[in-house]
């Protein structure tokens, strides 16, 4: 599901893991970010016009991984001044351990609801 959205991308839950994001440059194209309503569309040309799908927050959605960033979370070693090691961790700095880059720039990626299910 759609967790938030700016003008980096979107932000995707699981319910049980919400570090993946959609960058701007993986959505379907043309996509453009709605500023007063903090939200994405995907500009879908017809023969006829072109339509807004919007991206609404909480909207079901399928994406494909692109890549998986892992970054050491673990406390650093400093020597303090009598000689032994003590463990510091620079809350300043907080990484999140695993996130997920994802992509919805290919037929079938998206909403579900843009899609017809077939048997």
């Amino acid at each position: 599901k759609i967790r938030s959205s700016s003008k980096d991308g979107i932000t995707v839950t699981l319910d049980f893991f919400d570090d993946i994001l959609i960058p701007s440059t993986k959505l379907q194209h043309p996509s453009r970010f709605i500023e007063a309503e903090q939200t994405w569309a995907w500009q879908y040309e017809t023969d006829d016009e072109t339509h807004d799908l919007v991206m609404d927050i909480g909207e079901e959605i399928r994406f494909r991984v692109v890549q998986e960033i892992f970054e050491d979370t673990a406390p650093k070693e400093m020597p303090n001044n009598n000689g032994s090691i003590t463990q510091t961790t620079n809350d300043d700095d907080k990484k999140v351990p695993y996130t997920i880059i994802g992509s919805i720039s290919e037929p079938g990626l998206g909403l579900k609801s843009w899609w017809i299910e077939t048997s």
